[in-house]
């Protein structure tokens, strides 16, 4: 198992972590088996999507805002960011990649994101390299 960690810059962030956990497969000498990537956070969450074009995160950004608002007169948790812990919700923590011939099974356009919703921060993401 390894822990790596990210500081994040803004409130809202996406990081690409795709090249940190290939290295980490690439260390482990696996070359069948699965690769777990868990934020051990309740409000950053864990993603996989395009990273070749940088709108689709600023798109994915912008849904979440539009669909889970940072601020809300009806929000009850006390420290004032129940839209992080609701948007780490939905997306979640963790995410399993099978990894075959010692590389990670991602698609072409496939990149994995640490998504920060309470930041800046420094944050931990748990990597297991599980040979099948």
């Amino acid at each position: 198992m390894s822990v790596l960690k990210v500081r994040t810059t803004k409130r809202t962030s996406f990081v690409n972590i795709t090249h940190m956990v290939k290295e980490e497969v690439k260390k482990s000498g696996v070359k069948s088996g699965l690769c777990l990537i868990y934020v051990p956070h309740t409000t950053c969450a864990v993603f996989i999507n395009e990273g070749a074009d940088p709108d689709v995160i600023r798109d994915i950004s912008y849904a979440l805002e539009r669909l889970i608002p940072w601020s809300d007169p009806n929000y009850a948790h006390a420290e004032g960011n129940s839209a992080a812990h609701i948007r780490s919700s939905i997306i979640g923590n963790s995410r399993v990649v099978p990894i075959e011939d010692g590389e990670l099974t991602l698609g072409t356009w496939e990149s994995i994101f640490l998504a920060e919703f309470d930041g800046p921060r420094e944050r931990k993401i748990i990597i297991k390299v599980i040979p099948c």
